[in-house]
């Protein structure tokens, strides 16, 4: 595909500094672009990569006004040449159309207009698929589960019995959605598994990495809140409810039962106990390890999380440790040498000038 610097900028409703009418065909980094690709500066620290760049265009924001080559100015730079990159790299041919002759369709199944299923997937009995929805090869698709429109399900993605997944949701690679919550009493000696009887509802435009879990619950259901966006081995436990528009980076973990409000960030490799509620808006640093509730508005990190200011004045204490053991050891020397002169001096005449020195 070809356009000109001007037909993209009218698509996304941007401006053009420079040659307007500079042909692009592809886009690419900034370091590895070559000519004829559009690149983009999301963050302002690589804006020192214009000047070496052989790209024919760079999208920025308004804070760059001054280049060798035209520039696409944009509010949100990363997100202009996420949409640009939809005009140039269409997914379409990615997708087989229509039924593929190798997949298995159970019985009473509902499948809605312009679905495609991939080669060698399963969809049980009783489930129903909303229209335009993908599902790529070798899914699987539990009875009586729901998925609506639009939808996209990749490759190797389980998504279990009873299942409600609703519209313009992607899940990724080896997702498994709807598997027995990790619940087991203690009799005696013997761990008895605790049937988990309950479902996974997933609600409008969540993304879900690959490889993330997520349990279903022991009654009711496992809930995921609309917008919410989800990394990549991510472990959601059994009757967790997670609000709207929260991320959840990769390795995060969330224990049975607690319950995450709206607009929450979880960072990567944070752990989160059980029966707990993380107020909305909050926020857990990078491997955070939560033991309590949060309130609201809240970042903490560190473990067990606290609040990240006084988190981090613990990591500058502990930094000291080292410094402030020498100190330690220098006045246990000086007080033990005090302590052996007093001693000596006990002994001796009190009209001892050395002596009377050592005592003041």
């Amino acid at each position: 595909m070809k356009k000109t610097l001007q037909e993209i900028a009218g698509l996304i409703g941007a401006k053009v500094v420079g040659d307007s009418k500079v042909v692009i065909t592809g886009i690419s980094g900034i370091r590895d672009a070559q000519k004829g690709d559009l690149a983009f500066i999301g963050n302002p620290k690589y804006s020192k990569f214009i000047e070496g760049t052989k790209a024919s265009a760079v999208v920025v924001s308004e804070n760059i006004k001054d280049s060798h080559i035209p520039l696409i100015i944009a509010e949100n730079p990363s997100l202009a040449i996420s949409k640009i990159a939809t005009l140039f790299y269409s997914s379409d041919k990615a997708y087989h159309k229509g039924i593929h002759p190798s997949a298995i369709i159970g019985k009473d199944v509902v499948l809605g207009d312009a679905v495609s299923i991939g080669a060698y997937v399963v969809v049980e009995e009783g489930a129903k698929i909303g229209d335009r929805t993908v599902i790529l090869p070798l899914s699987y698709i539990g009875f009586d589960s729901t998925i609506g429109q639009d939808c996209v399900i990749h490759s190797n993605v389980s998504i279990r019995e009873k299942t409600i997944i609703k519209n313009r949701v992607i899940i990724h690679n080896g997702t498994v959605i709807g598997s027995d919550g990790f619940g087991y009493e203690k009799v005696g000696k013997v761990h008895q598994k605790i049937s988990q009887l309950g479902i996974v509802l997933i609600e409008d435009d969540v993304e879900i990495g690959a490889n993330v879990t997520i349990d279903r619950a022991r009654l009711d259901k496992t809930t995921i809140g609309r917008g919410t966006k989800i990394d990549n081995l991510v472990q959601i436990a059994h009757n967790v409810r997670i609000g709207e528009n929260c991320i959840i980076v990769a390795q995060a973990g969330i224990s049975g039962s607690t319950e995450i409000g709206n607009d929450v960030v979880i960072a990567g490799q944070a752990g989160i106990a059980g029966h707990l509620e993380i107020g909305d808006g909050a926020i857990v640093g990078a491997q955070g390890g939560v033991t309590k509730s949060i309130p609201a508005n809240t970042f903490v990190s560190g473990y067990p999380a606290r609040p990240h200011k006084e988190a981090m004045k613990l990591y500058a204490y502990l930094g000291r440790l080292p410094e402030l053991s020498d100190k330690i050891d220098e006045l246990t020397k000086r007080l033990d040498k005090n302590n052996i002169d007093k001693e000596k001096c006990d002994g001796k005449a009190k009209n001892n000038k050395k002596c009377r020195r050592s005592k003041r």
